[in-house]
């Protein structure tokens, strides 16, 4: 199965590098773990830059900016029922598919996502990262 070009809301499964990992000289991720597409965007060279959030089960602290991820949602992307919550204060960013972009097998088939988030979370995932934005509080991780 072809790659699909990603889009604002696709949850994908990608080999995530935290912040404070690339800050220690770590450049490949710990583990492959779910991430929502925050935006994937065409540069004039036809290259797609992706800004990609790691979803993970670490409960988040009050006030992180953390969106939890509804039970209904994980059972429909495939996740499992443990709590997860999409993290906003930091992300990696890439070129679309990349290195540590990772299939997933469904059934009889290799995927690429595990699907959309609806968009009342996405847009939740919006204005949370404006704000952290805006606080000028956001880690990138340059994963190119």
């Amino acid at each position: 199965m072809a790659i699909p070009n990603p889009q604002p809301g696709s949850v994908i499964r990608y080999a995530y590098l935290w912040h404070e990992e690339a800050q220690l000289g770590r450049e490949e991720g710990v583990k492959d773990r779910p991430c929502a597409v925050v935006l994937a965007a065409k540069k004039e060279n036809d290259e797609t830059v992706v800004i990609a959030a790691p979803i993970t089960h670490t409960p988040q602290p009050p006030g992180s900016g953390a969106i939890p991820l509804p039970s209904e949602t994980q059972r429909r992307l495939g996740l499992d029922d443990t709590p997860c919550w999409i993290v906003t204060r930091e992300v990696n960013r890439f070129i679309w598919p990349g290195p540590d972009l990772r299939p997933l097998r469904k059934e009889d088939r290799i995927d690429w996502m595990y699907g959309l988030l609806p968009l009342g979370l996405r847009k939740a995932i919006q204005r949370e990262f404006r704000r952290v934005l805006d606080q000028r509080r956001l880690k990138t991780v340059n994963r190119d």
